[in-house]
């Protein structure tokens, strides 16, 4: 058999998060804010790179100074920057200010207008780089428009002309997108493509454009397709792994010193797929993905606070899992 390059190759959008500094107070009077490398699929790339995978990246950045921060932080990182492109349009890095008013009010404030991420265009989609990766990882952004909605669907082609599996992290976020309709068309249509499929109870309610929405019908529908494996994730009730052949797997989740809400479902996603492509059982992975999660919303940034193995190996020892937790 032969050895792929890139164990995962992650597509879609690198910004930059602005945390605030001053925590425990609203936005409108925090004055200091820490700059970090943002966006969803970046964060699961540097996560996936702190834990020895090999990884590679493919998206499009502003030409300059914010775009140059992200690729040279990539790149020390570990994770292969050569398809990190940068944009001769003149378009802008996304933004996201972030405010850490309490443990449990933490909200986001982006500015996504015209950005870089948006405007990766299917030519500048390599099949050679796509089929040198075991995995290829889509972040739902990259589907909010186009020419990066067209670029996306394209290397999923690739992906399945070379018997590469797709993961598709659904990352919803409302404000690339013009209506719940498009949402769900874009997303069913990507997660009937994709092998495994990760995201919250809410973020599946987007895809099937419901309310309240069911596992079971959810999982059942997805399984007619492409799709092998799904993770559904309920917050602290945990998370439940589907798997084609009918087994459903529950995720419980680790006590944490919350700081901060956001980050957790980047290293969760990291952790879990390090742990999958270890070749460790389902509920390992889900092991895994729960302490990482525990560790970087104890932290101040996300893509600088990804855990290493050690770190997360150090959790599961410390603590119960399953019911154990909510004793």
């Amino acid at each position: 058999m032969t050895m792929k390059k890139f164990a995962i190759t992650a597509l879609g959008r690198a910004c930059i998060d602005l945390n605030a500094v001053e925590i425990n107070q609203p936005m409108e009077e925090t004055s200091t804010f820490k700059k970090y490398v943002g966006g969803s699929p970046a964060n699961i790339a540097i996560g996936l790179a702190k834990l020895g995978q090999s990884v590679g990246f493919i998206g499009k950045i502003s030409d300059d100074q914010h775009g140059r921060f992200i690729k040279e932080f990539m790149s020390n990182a570990g994770v292969d920057s050569s398809q990190m492109i940068f944009d001769q349009e003149g378009h802008k890095t996304g933004l996201a200010f972030t405010e850490i008013k309490s443990p449990s009010e933490c909200s986001i404030l982006m500015y996504r207008q015209e950005v870089a991420d948006l405007y990766l265009t299917p030519d500048e989609i390599s099949e050679e780089y796509i089929m040198s990766s075991e995995m290829l990882l889509i972040s739902g952004t990259a589907l909010a428009k186009s020419p990066s909605r067209e670029a996306t669907l394209l290397a999923v082609e690739y992906a399945h002309k070379h018997n590469v599996k797709v993961i598709f992290e659904l990352d919803y976020r409302p404000y690339t997108w013009t209506s719940p309709a498009e949402t769900a068309i874009y997303y069913t249509l990507l997660a009937q493509k994709s092998h495994i499929v990760i995201g919250t109870r809410e973020e599946f309610d987007i895809l099937e454009n419901v309310s309240g929405g069911n596992n079971q019908k959810t999982v059942e529908k997805l399984f007619l397709h492409t799709p092998e494996l799904i993770i559904i994730k309920h917050g602290v009730e945990g998370s439940f792994a589907y798997e084609k052949n009918g087994t459903c797997t529950r995720g419980y989740a680790y006590k944490a010193k919350v700081l901060k809400t956001f980050g957790a479902g980047d290293s969760y996603a990291a952790a879990f797929l390090f742990a999958l492509l270890q070749e460790k059982t389902i509920e390992k992975a889900l092991q895994y993905a729960s302490a990482s999660s525990a560790l970087v919303v104890s932290r101040h940034s996300s893509s600088e606070a990804m855990p290493s193995i050690a770190e997360i190996e150090e959790v599961i020892a410390q603590q119960a899992w399953g019911d154990k937790v909510h004793a």
